[in-house]
């Protein structure tokens, strides 16, 4: 596993270290001494996955507190996404920025999801799945999200026709 740090603090593009040979190919896709090493969180409670049908289909701003804040490694294993990463930590030098990444079946990246940070994509292919290693076990006590178009984050998604939950398109403006 390749760890490349965002400009978040704490937030990292993950990619494949593929090993080929004539059968196709192998990856590690989590090993918790490498989250350690990089001082990341290497719990592991639960994996979920998001089935999405349509291209356009946008899930987020999506975060949780504690005691069941989470941390996640976020991975595409069919068709593609544009991933976003909302700084919604107070004490954070890079508090209410974001960064995008796309994510891939093709390209193996991943991103890690620091406790605080919020995350969202949008599909950009049509039956896209998305792939979630998440360290502490669902509670909807703590789940928390924000609109994906609060003005506040100026966050930039790709053009075209959006599906979106009732559930995030009524997500509390932040300020």
């Amino acid at each position: 596993m390749i760890f490349v740090e965002t400009t978040i603090p704490g937030a990292f593009r993950i990619e494949l270290e593929r090993h080929a040979d004539e059968r196709g190919a192998f990856a590690r896709i989590w090993c918790a001494r490498e989250l350690e090493a990089h001082g990341l969180r290497a719990r592991l409670a639960q994996c979920s996955i998001s089935t999405n049908a349509r291209k356009g289909t946008l899930r987020g701003m999506h975060y949780s507190v504690p005691p069941a804040a989470e941390a996640k490694v976020v991975r595409c294993v069919r068709g593609a996404i544009y991933d976003v990463l909302l700084d919604l930590r107070r004490e954070s030098p890079t508090y209410l920025t974001w960064v995008s990444e796309t994510l891939t079946a093709d390209n193996g990246r991943a991103f890690y999801v620091p406790e605080g940070v919020a995350h969202g994509f949008q599909t950009l292919e049509d039956a896209t799945d998305v792939l979630y290693e998440i360290s502490e076990f669902y509670d909807s006590a703590c789940a928390r999200g924000v609109r994906w178009d609060d003005p506040t984050f100026r966050i930039v998604w790709p053009e075209g026709e959006r599906i979106i939950s009732e559930r995030d398109r009524t997500h509390p403006s932040f300020r």
